[in-house]
């Protein structure tokens, strides 16, 4: 009888060890690079408030994971590698962290906080991926912006802006310094197009 239960446990142990499940992913998780903005002038300051919005986005957009389009309309992600958030979440928080560093609004939020905003910037993301372009993979951001007067949700303007970086090699860090280069120039844009709407 003893026997019999010292082999019994020599076998669980043995098949504890090898299990048949897969290893849990442990994926690299990325944060959004950014260079800061030049402060602007002090005297073009403006006085009006403005609330960052999340952009809406699709469903693949819409997450962690890293976006890219290697081919035609497949639609893939990099294996083992993640955001620190979302894309529209790291999108809006970029954005906000431009008007920060120019400087001439000093009154800012989002939409996390639900603070009342003399106006809102919304809009829908449309790309903000990585895509083969003659086989040269390139990090596209697409932003379709409305300003909106949250008086009375008066559109007072909508612009699109669209980026498109080549990715200087082609691992993930490569990438996302890619995506890094993109926002920032698309940020600058956003940032200058508001600001020229003399919100205030």
């Amino acid at each position: 009888m003893r026997l019999h239960t010292t082999t019994a446990s020599l076998l669980m142990i043995l098949l504890a060890g090898c299990s048949v499940l897969p290893k849990a992913e442990s994926p690299s998780i990325y944060r959004l690079p950014a260079t800061p903005l030049a402060h602007a002038r002090a005297a073009s300051m403006l006085t009006g408030s403005l609330r960052i919005e999340t952009p809406q986005a699709g469903r693949m957009l819409d997450s962690a994971r890293i976006v890219v389009l290697p081919e035609g309309n497949v639609v893939s992600v990099y294996q083992g590698a993640r955001w620190t958030d979302s894309g529209p979440a790291l999108f809006r928080n970029r954005l906000l962290d431009a008007f920060r560093d120019d400087g001439r609004m000093t009154a800012l939020s989002s939409d996390d906080a639900s603070l009342q905003a003399d106006f809102s910037l919304a809009g829908n993301l449309g790309a903000f991926q990585t895509e083969y372009r003659d086989g040269q993979p390139t990090v596209v951001i697409r932003y379709d912006a409305q300003l909106v007067r949250t008086n009375g949700l008066h559109i007072l303007a909508t612009h699109s802006f669209e980026i498109a970086e080549p990715v200087q090699g082609k691992a993930v860090p490569e990438v996302v310094a890619a995506f890094g280069r993109a926002d920032d120039a698309l940020a600058r844009q956003v940032v200058e197009w508001v600001t020229a709407q003399r919100v205030q």
